[in-house]
């Protein structure tokens, strides 16, 4: 892991060509945001996409855990206090995807005396990639008010029940309150229990698209206890297929699932060691 020197993207004429700048919110905490931001970046970057994520959560930052990029010695944080430049911020992470963390201390926290110079920032970044995408903290504080506001465009991160709903389009109306645009919403950590709310009625209530939907699925967890992007560490899996085909969406190109092994070659696999490991 090691900071980046990145050159600007410029468009023929000269001027500054800049990346789509999107906020992955929730209306509520434990929705899967981090995670299926985390995965959708590594999956653009996979597909040929110039990607930077950003860690924008000022208080409850852990983008980097979930990237397995701990101990990382200049955040965000450093930048937004005014103590490092931007560019020794930026980190390489999995499959190439640039990382601008958070920081994890306390210390680093008390620090941040103006958010709002996240404003200041975007542009900037904005002009390095094909994507940014940034992780906005949870609820409507002025921290994720301030999220809302720097991204272009909204991605809504949700859970099929309705207090996840409820909170979900409050975030939206604020967004677009702020000239914002949303998306669409993604469906997280979906088990097509009777209880859940169908995807007919989310757009109802949302009225955006249902983008994606994550099904539940434990190798989700695995992937978080490593450190390790699922769609890096099980391509295979019914959740890292559903963020393969969000990003393809987003991307404008064409993904084809892999087609499921048989129980034959998942024998051979495991008597002969056959696959990657």
């Amino acid at each position: 892991m090691h900071r980046l020197q990145i050159s600007y993207i410029e468009v023929k004429e000269g001027g500054i060509k800049l990346g789509r700048s999107i906020v992955f919110a929730s209306g509520k905490g434990g929705t899967g945001k981090t995670t299926t931001l985390a995965n959708v970046g590594v999956a653009l970057a996979q597909f040929g996409k110039e990607v930077i994520v950003i860690d924008a959560d000022i208080t409850m930052a852990n983008l980097s855990l979930i990237l397995g990029m701990e101990d990382i010695p200049i955040t965000l944080h450093d930048v937004l206090s005014g103590e490092a430049e931007l560019k020794d911020a930026i980190y390489e992470g999995p499959a190439g995807v640039k990382v601008i963390p958070g920081g994890l201390s306390l210390e680093k926290i008390k620090k941040v005396k103006n958010p709002e110079r996240l404003k200041e920032l975007i542009r900037e970044i904005s002009s390095m990639a094909d994507f940014v995408l940034i992780d906005a903290p949870a609820g409507l504080e002025m921290t994720s008010i301030t999220a809302l506001l720097i991204g272009k465009e909204l991605i809504l991160v949700t859970n099929p029940e309705i207090s996840a709903i409820t909170d979900s389009l409050k975030t939206k109306l604020v967004a677009e309150k702020l000239g914002t645009l949303p998306l669409g919403a993604v469906l997280n950590r979906v088990t097509n229990e009777k209880t859940e709310l169908s995807r007919e009625d989310i757009e109802a209530i949302l009225e955006v698209p249902v983008l994606a939907v994550i099904p539940e699925d434990p190798e989700v967890k695995r992937a978080s206890a490593y450190g390790i992007p699922l769609v890096i560490k099980n391509p295979m899996s019914p959740a890292a297929i559903a963020y393969k085909q969000l990003a393809a969406k987003l991307a404008g190109v064409k993904y084809k699932p892999p087609e499921p092994e048989s129980p034959i070659k998942r024998v051979f696999k495991a008597l002969f060691g056959g696959g990657k490991r």
